[in-house]
């Protein structure tokens, strides 16, 4: 340690400052057996200060450890996020640090990620776990699945996107009639908006396998043309409980949507779901669902739909999660030139490279409509295939919250020449960094 390190030392270990200027060589050991005697004194801040120095030790063991207990003072001073961040940053340069991972779980399940919390204990599965660390972290996995709190997500990005209102770049529509001529305002725009997403989640525990969650979620796309402006809110609450190792929920939802600001539809929902760990390292979710929809401006497009779905994740690494996932959905509205079914299916993957989460996906899906509108030569046929990439930047880390950049390209291809379009659309904004 530095002269400045030696003089902290001698001031802390005498808990008054020193009468006169003395040098006391400490080892980073005995800075670290320091701190905790700090601890144990309830002279957080003094121990807080040896830490933040050793923070910048040259020996990586020295910097894991230092960081370790200054997220475990963060916890205690009820700074939790602040804390699974620093657990985070221990994890990008020791991935094998298994006590940190575990440490890392139980403080996002606090936070109510529990997604994220299940993801860390299935990266501990994956690597070659004592016998009794290994049942812990089973035994930890199994409590975290029904015990999330009061908790929320946050998300803002600029997005420049090619086409902002997922329309053709046609002059013209194929009609019985011959080619009609769209209007310029029909055609596809490009533009820059706003995008914000939100999630919010509570539970209230009646029995310890029991409880009532209400959720809200919103995403809103804005725009300097409001016209384009797309705002979606839903409100859902439904009972959750647990069998075994398997978790399952119901809910009934309320939902609103508004296309350039102006009511564009209504929306109830019934879903249930349920989940379990296949093995120690990968999980299956099923999900399914049914919904009345009520548009606002066109009756025509009422109707209720049921879609089904399956998502496996498995995590091959403590750095690498992958997951697949496959949906069929079918919808009957009040006209069958609006009644469709379809089906869709993709790929992803998470990695995490230092201080950075890459992420890349790809998937493919197909929509087929009952009849032709009376308009059109043909009923509508779609092939969409989406591609995305993303990346979150956590050596950018500012009050628990990471740069986070997408890019996301897409081609829908259609028999009917208003829904065949093409889209580029980037995504620069901030994310959690954990």
């Amino acid at each position: 340690m530095g002269a400045a390190l030696e003089m902290l030392a001698a001031g802390l270990a005498l808990a008054t400052p020193p009468p006169e200027t003395r040098t006391i060589k400490a080892t980073a050991g005995q800075m670290l057996r320091l701190a905790e005697e700090m601890i144990q004194r309830g002279q957080n801040d003094y121990a807080q200060m040896i830490l933040d120095l050793l923070v910048r030790d040259p020996d990586a063991n020295i910097r894991s450890e230092a960081r370790f207990r200054r997220a475990l003072l963060l916890e205690a001073d009820g700074r939790t996020e602040a804390s699974a961040v620093l657990l985070r940053r221990i994890l990008d340069e020791k991935p094998d640090a298994t006590a940190v991972r575990l440490k890392l779980a139980t403080v996002l399940q606090k936070l109510g990620h529990e997604d994220s919390a299940l993801r860390e204990l299935r990266a501990l599965r994956t690597y070659d776990l004592p016998p009794n660390i290994a049942r812990f972290v089973d035994r930890l996995s199994t409590s975290l699945q029904a015990t999330k709190p009061l908790g929320f997500q946050i998300e803002f990005a600029l997005a420049p996107d090619t086409n902002i209102n997922h329309a053709t770049r046609s002059d013209t529509l194929g009609t019985i009639f011959g080619d009609f001529t769209l209007d310029k305002r029909s055609k596809a725009r490009s533009g820059v908006g706003a995008a914000l997403r939100g999630f919010a989640q509570g539970r209230q525990m009646l029995a310890p396998n029991l409880g009532v969650v209400a959720r809200a979620s919103g995403e809103a796309n804005l725009y300097r043309h409001k016209d384009f402006d797309d705002v979606a809110l839903e409100v859902s609450v439904g009972p959750e409980w647990r069998i075994g190792r398997t978790r399952l929920s119901a809910d009934a939802g309320i939902g609103r949507q508004w296309y350039g600001m102006k009511p564009f539809q209504r929306s109830f929902r019934l879903s249930a779901s349920a989940s379990r760990p296949i093995d120690s390292v990968s999980q299956l979710r099923l999900d399914g669902s049914l919904r009345w929809i009520e548009n606002r401006l066109n009756d025509l497009q009422d109707g209720r739909g049921l879609s089904l779905r399956a998502q496996y994740e498995r995590d091959l690494s403590a750095n690498l999660l992958v997951a697949a996932n496959a949906g069929v959905d079918r919808l009957r509205a009040r006209d069958a030139a609006y009644s469709t079914h379809s089906w869709n299916a993709g790929i992803s993957a998470h990695r995490n490279v230092g201080r950075m989460t890459l992420s890349a996906g790809v998937e493919f899906g197909h929509l087929s409509a009952d009849d032709r509108l009376a308009l059109l030569p043909k009923a509508r046929k779609d092939r969409l295939t989406r591609f995305s990439l993303g990346a979150v930047v956590r050596r950018l880390t500012f009050a628990g919250f990471a740069p986070v950049t997408r890019l996301i390209v897409e081609r829908n291809r259609s028999t009917v020449e208003f829904y065949d379009y093409r889209r580029v659309r980037t995504e620069f904004g901030i994310s959690r960094a954990f």
